[in-house]
């Protein structure tokens, strides 16, 4: 029983309760659905639930299944499962009388092995208090810097953007990993393992793609945005105009903890802006695109046809569009509107191995795991009327095959990887935001370097 994406956990439980389920699945595709699979574990164990609980999807994890769901619900089982394909084995070994017990007494030690070892980890990590983390920011020479102004300021609009000129634009590889079929393209093509599955997958997919330019059965669209902007400690304030009298926007940053080598500095986004301070007239961009305006109902119309394979076909090619398009509008920026590297020719591997200046970080992602940041860009951007992308209450863009980010332009600016902070750091960031230090601890849960303090609720019971 399919009960949809983003259905909360009365739902699922209600459901279960009246089919008379013999168990639940939950599939995770961005890190907020980590925290609510917790919540939905803690329901199951409140609710007097003992059904198996399987835990799969991008997000989730081996560790993560052991370290944060598993200690949730005691009186059944939570169990990860790798893929939909192992999740066959698992579910007979549940069911069947003779094997469940035997097989959850082995993963309960296993989960207890993971959590111990994780902890171990963690203890031996050395992070630094969130001041000292801070002066040991890049310094930039920004006296000798002048930061290139963009040709437009504001949001601009691509409505119906053509998918054509995407095609060349692919990343393939990831592709294939969603078939499950690891290698680097275009080497997957002749790997002795995997190259005859991988030749006719792609096949398969360079035919539907042409039927997509061909035909238009689902459509792509944009939107831009620039502004001036200062960094202010961790934060990116952004203005309506030149004036820069009150910020219309704040983007908020988080700070690397972990101890560095000497000479390597710890890096929060708003390293890549000018700092108020300096009087430096610095800007921004950032950028919501899809590429899934109608492909749920062109999936569906495979799924109904009974073609299961072309209904997922469509999906992986829309998600690969949505970043083809991401990759296209951020070589567009550089070159037409902001126009800071205006004589830039890059092939399109290139533009996929990022040979280019500047970056494009998305909410949600390392160097900015906080997925409610999303809700700034959809402000600022208006996407819900101007493109038809919406976000979702757990901040999951809608259609699915839809990616949004940030523009930094500075020469210096480059990915990272957050990493795990402390306690220091979250409740400094909930000030900023103005949150509860709990509701940080639940939008920021996968980073979390300690165990956040129970509800008061749940301490007392």
């Amino acid at each position: 029983i399919d009960l949809g994406v983003m259905v909360p956990a009365t739902k699922i439980l209600e459901t279960a309760r009246s089919e008379g389920a013999d168990m639940i699945g939950l599939s995770g595709l961005i890190t907020p659905s980590l925290d609510e699979m917790c919540n939905v574990a803690a329901e199951m164990e409140r609710q007097g639930f003992d059904l198996p609980l399987l835990i799969g999807g991008a997000t989730t994890s081996r560790v993560h299944t052991a370290v944060k769901i598993h200690p949730n619900y005691r009186r059944g089982q939570t169990v990860y499962v790798t893929d939909a394909s192992r999740a066959v084995g698992v579910a007979a070994a549940l069911r069947s009388p003779q094997s469940r017990a035997p097989y959850v007494a082995e993963v309960r030690a296993e989960y207890a092995k993971i959590a111990a070892a994780h902890a171990r980890r963690h203890e031996d990590r050395h992070r630094l208090a969130l001041e000292a983390a801070r002066k040991n920011a890049p310094k930039f020479d920004w006296a000798g810097y002048s930061p290139p102004r963009p040709r437009l300021l504001g949001a601009k609009l691509f409505a119906d953007y053509p998918l054509h000129e995407l095609v060349d634009y692919i990343d393939w590889s990831p592709f294939f990993t969603t078939w499950e079929l690891p290698g680097k393209f275009p080497a997957i093509l002749e790997d002795e393992k995997y190259g005859v599955a991988a030749r006719g997958l792609y096949e398969d997919a360079r035919a539907m793609l042409q039927s997509f330019v061909d035909e238009r059965p689902f459509g792509a669209a944009a939107a831009i945005g620039f502004w001036p902007a200062n960094s202010v400690g961790d934060d990116i304030a952004l203005f309506a105009d030149e004036t820069r009298k009150k910020p219309i926007a704040v983007l908020h940053g988080l700070r690397q903890q972990a101890a560095k080598r000497e000479g390597r500095a710890n890096l929060s986004l708003s390293d890549f802006v000018a700092p108020i301070e300096s009087a430096i007239e610095d800007y921004v961009g950032a950028f919501i695109v899809t590429a899934g305006l109608g492909e749920d109902d062109l999936s569906d119309r495979f799924k109904h046809a009974n073609d299961d394979y072309s209904a997922i076909m469509v999906k992986a090619l829309a998600d690969r569009l949505a970043e083809a398009l991401a990759e296209r509008m951020h070589e567009r920026v550089r070159r037409e509107f902001w126009g800071y590297a205006a004589g830039e020719a890059l092939a399109p591997a290139e533009l996929i191995s990022e040979k280019y200046v500047g970056i494009r970080p998305a909410p949600g992602y390392p160097a900015q795991p906080d997925h409610t940041e999303k809700a700034t860009l959809f402000r600022l951007l208006q996407p819900e009327t101007g493109i038809g992308v919406r976000l979702t209450e757990s901040f999951a863009m809608w259609p699915g095959a839809s990616v949004c980010g940030v523009y930094f332009s500075h020469p210096e600016s480059r990915y990272f990887g957050v990493g795990r902070i402390e306690r220091d750091q979250v409740e400094d960031y909930a000030a900023r935001k103005n949150w509860s230090l709990a509701e940080a601890e639940k939008w920021l849960a996968p980073i979390l370097n300690y165990t956040p303090a129970p509800p008061a609720r749940e301490a007392a019971e």
